[in-house]
């Protein structure tokens, strides 16, 4: 590449991890602001979460452009393409933790202010692992660091044993009490949409390992003792 083909290069790849990382931080704030409105019983804050969801699609669809750009005009090779292909990758993966973050919203008003399921009060330590998780791992793309995105993808367990917890807890609570079915059941597809937000963390922390070493990260058992995978 020419000198100014290169500058060229180097700033839209430095846009392009400025919009990843404007992506990440929007993601955080929605599941942060999303578990606070759930412990409040906020229903103007769970209503504020549900409507920053589209800014964080507007900057999903500026990373793809973006993308697109840089691979047509600047045919990057090697490094260099694996990382513009991983932000194109993580950016579809953040939108849909903004997605469960807003589904966790979405589900506030269906939830009572008197708070008597237990389970609602182990739930924000859940949300910050899982939010903690996030954050880490796009640092580790930010950096290229796939030490740090293997440290991301082994702390997913944790967060997979809180769900695990949380589902024995709630499926006895509801057995125990069936007027509360109904509540106990949207907590517990809130903690779903919690694990879910770990699972997608380790997903980007494979496309970072995969971005800075040319190599896949080696699976890990994903299985769990509820059933699911």
């Amino acid at each position: 590449m020419h000198e100014h083909t290169l500058k060229a290069f180097d700033a839209e790849i430095v846009e392009l991890r400025g919009l990843i990382s404007e992506m990440g931080g929007r993601a955080e704030t929605a599941i942060e602001d999303a578990m606070e409105a759930l412990v409040r019983h906020d229903l103007d804050a769970a209503s504020q979460v549900v409507a920053e969801d589209k800014k964080i699609d507007e900057l999903e669809a500026a990373v793809e452009k973006l993308a697109v750009q840089i691979i047509a005009l600047r045919a990057p090779m090697a490094d260099d393409l694996r990382e513009v292909v991983a932000a194109l990758k993580i950016a579809g993966v953040i939108e849909r933790i903004g997605d469960y973050a807003k589904n966790i919203a979405k589900r506030v008003p269906m939830i009572g202010r008197q708070h008597q399921i237990e389970a609602l009060s182990v739930l924000p330590a859940m949300a910050t692992l899982a939010s903690d998780m996030l954050h880490d791992v796009l640092d580790a793309f930010a950096a290229r660091d796939w030490e740090a995105a293997v440290d991301v993808n082994q702390r997913d367990r944790a967060v997979d044993d809180f769900y695990n917890s949380i589902f024995r807890t709630l499926l006895t609570f509801m057995m125990e009490n069936p007027a509360t079915i109904g509540e106990a059941a949207h907590l517990l597809f809130i903690a779903k949409n919690l694990e879910r937000i770990g699972d997608h963390a380790t997903n980007v922390a494979e496309m970072v390992y995969f971005a800075a070493k040319g190599t896949h990260m080696a699976e890990r058992d994903r299985s769990d003792d509820t059933g699911e995978n």
